[in-house]
């Protein structure tokens, strides 16, 4: 059930993974003073639920690490990046409905990490955000998380603090909980897309700017799918129903993707189910996830191809080809997956609760943002317990972004911020999500899953999501039951954006 996704051999020189005790070069320390006298599980946090008797547990350890790959073909030199594996590839997890998951991690970096489940509706003190929920997991720990997914779908997870390094240096993972098809496909497939910030020579570019984090981000030079670099290419087999599971997991990149040499439909967004509905095009920001049902060729080497049209001209991400003799299948119908089971809406009694995304600073007439420049100060702990000189790692210089006008970590982090707003459990809310600024925001919600209901500024097919991207200007509404209590983060996914402000939290209680 756990499996690895490795990139197809297109470059010559590729050599596989080697396990190196190399340093993390070039960005912020780990500020020891922080975590000086906390347990790995961390002094008020909570530790990882026991699976009840006899339940079926899937256990996984995901070791943090730099590995030395030979990322781009020669000249150029083996690439530092950072996995949870040793084999070449992405990681990626396949559980049953109703198995748990107890995943392990083992941080063998130089600074801390965690990891977050990105998507899932989990306990909150397994949602992996340093400070929230847990302790930072220091080099040479460990932590185990541990939850039961009530969602089937196509999830990811990765790193919640320095996020632009350790995810900008490949450290993500895919989960994929399965039994939500109510016919079996020939074919199931992912597609993750990302950019690396690599120079000719192998070695990592920065992962952050401050034009890049003050404007539409910090974007790579080498575009991949499934670590391969594009376009991707697969087999399918011939008059197959084929499921196709894209993610873009990149730290800055919006796609548009459509599908050419085959009719393809919406089955799931966000790892949610949606009655099908035949595919044109669709937008995802960083973080989101489409999942496309497609009948393939019948004629042996006939070609689908995945295109992303948000470019200056289409870019070709993958080319999928049938292969072998046609399978005998019935005229296609997509099929839908099985719905989802969520906590029923009250938009009767649905209260209204505003997220404003703003600039943090002021514009010059050069139309530049005024930066605010970030101290470390104090943490207090969910226990009232105060860590002195906050972590360098979870800060960072400059201030770009807000959200209601609050920026993370504005005040200097002399405290963990109040939430931005306060949920009653078991309610029903409609939040308005209003953009203010001249760039779109992917805006992540954790712990629950909403309901995209509408915009002012573009027709909205309305679809379940833990993440909506909101263009300049617009306003779109969401909605959702707070049925999951805690403190929840919520945040802009294009990752400098996080980094530089665009991040708070709110509580449902």
């Amino acid at each position: 059930m756990v499996a690895r996704l490795t990139r197809r051999r297109l470059l010559a020189g590729i050599a596989g993974a080697s396990s190196l005790g190399l340093l993390l070069a070039g960005h912020r320390r780990f500020n020891t003073a922080i975590a000086a006298d906390m347990s790995a599980a961390g002094k008020g946090y909570p530790s990882a639920p026991q699976p009840p008797a006899g339940a079926d547990v899937v256990d996984v350890d995901l070791i943090a690490k730099i590995r030395r790959q030979q990322f781009l073909p020669p000249p150029a030199g083996q690439s530092d990046l950072a996995t949870y594996d040793d084999a070449p590839g992405i990681r990626v997890i396949r559980l049953q409905h109703g198995q748990w998951l107890r995943a392990t991690l083992h941080n063998a970096l130089d600074e801390h990490t965690t990891v977050h489940w990105h998507g899932i509706r989990l306990p909150n003190g397994m949602d992996g955000v340093p400070y929230l929920t847990q302790a930072p997991v220091r080099p040479g720990q460990s932590f185990t998380y541990a939850f039961q997914p009530p969602d089937t779908g196509t999830f990811f997870f990765h790193p919640h603090c320095d996020t632009t390094t350790q995810l900008g240096r490949g450290l993500a993972g895919i989960l994929i909980i399965e039994g939500d098809e109510t016919r079996k496909s020939d074919a199931d497939l992912i597609c993750a897309y990302r950019d690396w910030r690599l120079k000719p020579d192998g070695s990592f570019d920065a992962f952050m700017t401050d034009k890049g984090a003050a404007t539409a981000g910090t974007f790579g030079k080498i575009a991949t799918m499934n670590g391969s670099l594009l376009p991707y290419r697969a087999d399918l087999p011939g008059n197959g129903d084929i499921r196709l599971r894209i993610l873009n997991i990149d730290v800055t990149r919006i796609m548009e993707v459509g599908v050419e040499g085959a009719d393809a439909w919406v089955i799931a967004t966000d790892g949610n189910p949606i009655t099908p509905v035949k595919l044109d095009t669709w937008k995802l920001g960083p973080a989101m996830r489409l999942d496309l049902q497609l009948r393939a060729p019948a004629e042996s080497g006939a070609k689908v191809r995945l295109i992303n049209y948000f470019a200056a001209q289409p870019v070709l991400l993958a080319e999928f080809s049938a292969a072998g003799k046609p399978l005998e299948r019935p005229a296609f119908t997509p099929a839908a997956l099985r719905p989802a089971q969520l906590a029923p809406l009250d938009p009767a009694k649905a209260e209204q609760q505003p997220l404003r995304l703003s600039s943090a600073g002021s514009a010059s007439q050069s139309g530049r943002v005024t930066m605010k420049q970030n101290k470390p100060a104090d943490i207090v702990l969910p226990n009232g317990e105060v860590l002195h000189l906050a972590d360098s790692l979870c800060l960072t210089p400059n201030t770009f972004w807000a959200l209601n006008g609050e920026a993370w970590p504005d005040r200097n982090h002399q405290n963990m911020p109040p939430p931005l707003f306060t949920l009653a459990k078991g309610k029903t809310y409609v939040i308005e999500v209003n953009n203010t600024t001249s760039r779109q925001h992917p805006i992540h919600l954790h712990g629950h899953t909403f309901k995209v209901l509408e915009s002012n500024s573009q027709t909205i097919l309305p679809h379940l999501a833990d993440t909506v991207l909101v263009a300049p200007n617009e306003r779109v509404k969401i909605t959702f039951v707070a049925n999951n209590p805690g403190n929840w983060m919520v945040h802009c996914h294009i990752i400098e954006h996080q980094e530089t402000g665009m991040m708070g939290y709110f509580r449902v209680a």
